[in-house]
């Protein structure tokens, strides 16, 4: 995305997912994401899910990227 200079339009961190945005050329919304590993789930003391929305770390996903 970066070489093809395509903007984003947001990025969020889930907990349980990572999430991109972006417009496609007719500029209809796409969201581009990956589910976390289970074990990486954030959990509630009671075991339940902890969902969040966070804005996502754009410079640590590059680092991930580059190891």
């Amino acid at each position: 995305m970066i070489q093809a200079g395509i903007e984003l339009d947001g990025a969020s961190d889930h907990g349980v997912s990572e999430a991109l945005y972006l417009r496609d050329p007719d500029q209809n919304g796409v969201e581009l994401y990956r589910d976390r590993p289970k074990e990486e789930w954030p959990r509630a003391p009671d075991g339940s899910l902890a969902m969040f929305t966070k804005r996502l770390d754009l410079e640590d996903l590059l680092r991930q990227r580059e190891a």
